[in-house]
């Protein structure tokens, strides 16, 4: 019996759609094979991931989607790809983050899974323009009441995108007067030469002044996210510091990113201990290190 029998619907579907945009296209009989399970099965996840509009179905299987630079998926379309990824990426993310530092967490499905794994760090001072991001905050306050150590939240204002992201001169302006620690981004596509990308005008000129005020700027993406290009580019590699990503991410992608970022942190990998002296020196400095047994991290 193979073990993906027993996965999850939404974890077999995410297996499904890296599959056929990995090799381009996948049959029926290759998925059943592969994941163990039957054939009205992989096509029921192929009528779900069909109607998210993440891929094609054709005769016998399905192809993957290829996206104009100009398309933006809604929020919901994106919150069910690649779920255990932004979990992985989200707890390792959230080591990043000490007690009482002033953070910014742009709009995204994966920092939105950050910001659950934020609510028990005290007295943060969050920054962001999502508006999903702002009602995890929100709710845990609403349930537990006004907690001493709560974060204090401030979202931006602006006009809303249908990722649920706030942009426009509102934003840009309230971000503008506004410094803080550490930036976390969320990302529609990243890339040796366009940097990072989104599809939307608006929301790349609102990313460009979150880059600018932060003192350390961490983007969060899936391996997905790697090799695609939105319209408009927000940022270059070499404005990021670090990069915290899964384990799908290829080995040539992981050597272009270590070139040119200060730190690649892979969620859900062993250690392999690769510190450079300069940053032991620091975490020794600070008492603790940034992340967790069961992550690998490349230092520059």
């Amino acid at each position: 019996m193979s073990e993906n029998q027993h996965l999850l619907a939404e974890q077999r579907r995410a297996l499904i759609l890296d599959e056929v945009r990995r090799r381009g296209g996948a049959r029926v009989n290759e998925l059943t094979r592969r994941l163990g399970v039957s054939d009205m099965t992989v096509r029921r996840d192929l009528d779900a991931l069909a109607r998210q509009g993440v891929l094609e179905k054709v005769h016998g299987g399905a192809v993957p989607v290829v996206e104009a630079s100009t398309h933006e998926p809604g929020f919901e379309a994106k919150s069910g790809l690649e779920l255990s990824a932004k979990e992985d990426i989200a707890r390792a993310a959230a080591e990043l983050v000490a007690p009482g530092t002033a953070i910014a967490l742009s709009g995204g499905t994966t920092t939105y899974a950050l910001a659950q794994h934020l609510l028990e760090v005290p007295d943060l001072t969050v920054v962001t323009n999502s508006v999903r991001v702002a009602d995890v905050f929100h709710a845990a306050q609403r349930t537990s009441g006004q907690r001493q150590g709560a974060a204090t939240v401030v979202l931006t204002g602006g006009v809303r995108t249908p990722s649920d992201s706030l942009v426009g001169p509102v934003a840009d302006q309230a971000i503008a007067a506004l410094h803080f620690d550490l930036l976390f981004l969320g990302v529609h596509g990243i890339s040796a030469e366009a940097g990072l990308s989104t599809p939307n005008l608006a929301e790349a000129e609102t990313n460009r002044r979150l880059v600018h005020s932060a003192r350390r700027v961490v983007v969060v993406a899936d391996h997905t996210k790697w090799g695609t290009v939105g319209l408009s580019s927000f940022a270059t590699l070499d404005q990021v510091d670090t990069l915290v990503t899964d384990s799908g991410l290829p080995q040539q992608a992981r050597t272009e990113v270590a070139e040119r970022l200060r730190r690649l942190i892979v969620a859900g990998e062993p250690d392999i201990g690769d510190t450079a002296e300069g940053d032991e020196e620091d975490e020794e400095a600070d008492g603790d290190t940034a992340t967790e047994p069961g992550d690998t991290v490349l230092d520059n």
